[in-house]
């Protein structure tokens, strides 16, 4: 008697989803912040965060002073995840993967992004994107109590790889 193996497909508890895209600059102590600021608002159309240093060893930079920002995208992430990846021209390196399945990479400049038009008063900046990915059921790691996601049922980095592949059309190098 032959066992039919399940596919991911068949499986919906074991199917990968995003879970949000988090668009960052770092600023340090040269770049304008309110410029960063500007541009991912622009970008993503959602609020910006500026960070601030935790201590005093951070690029020599004195305490809860300033240096990037960052927002989060929760809403319409897969067409926005295919804009970004249109600026890098829907290529991605395998090192861009994690372990655990996220991966992230970097935009040189928010013009290569389509649809976006170029601020003379911003000027030229680029940003990081990291992409979360889950699969259902990882909201347990955030309860207040404390649970671990089973070693089956996390991401791998092979997983992510086609997922990203198959959902974006993405070539990986």
């Amino acid at each position: 008697m032959a066992i039919a193996v399940a596919t991911v497909k068949n499986q919906p508890m074991k199917q990968i989803r995003l879970e949000k895209i988090v668009l960052n600059v770092g600023c340090g102590t040269k770049t304008n912040i309110e410029n960063a600021k500007k541009i991912l608002e622009m970008v993503s159309g959602s609020k910006c965060v500026i960070t601030k240093t935790k201590r005093r060893n951070t690029f020599n930079v004195p305490k809860d002073k300033p240096i990037g920002c960052k927002v989060t995208v929760r809403k319409n992430r897969d067409e926005f995840l295919k804009k970004l990846l249109l600026a890098k021209e829907n290529r991605l390196k395998q090192e861009n993967f994690d372990s655990t399945g996220n991966f992230a990479f970097g935009v040189k400049e928010y013009i290569d992004i389509p649809g976006m038009e170029y601020e003379p008063k911003i000027g030229i900046i680029g940003f990081d994107v990291c992409v979360s990915l889950e699969r259902a059921g990882y909201s347990i790691r955030r309860r207040r109590i404390e649970s671990k996601v089973g070693k089956k049922h996390l991401i791998k980095k092979e997983e992510a790889v086609e997922f990203v592949k198959d959902k974006f059309g993405v070539a990986i190098e």
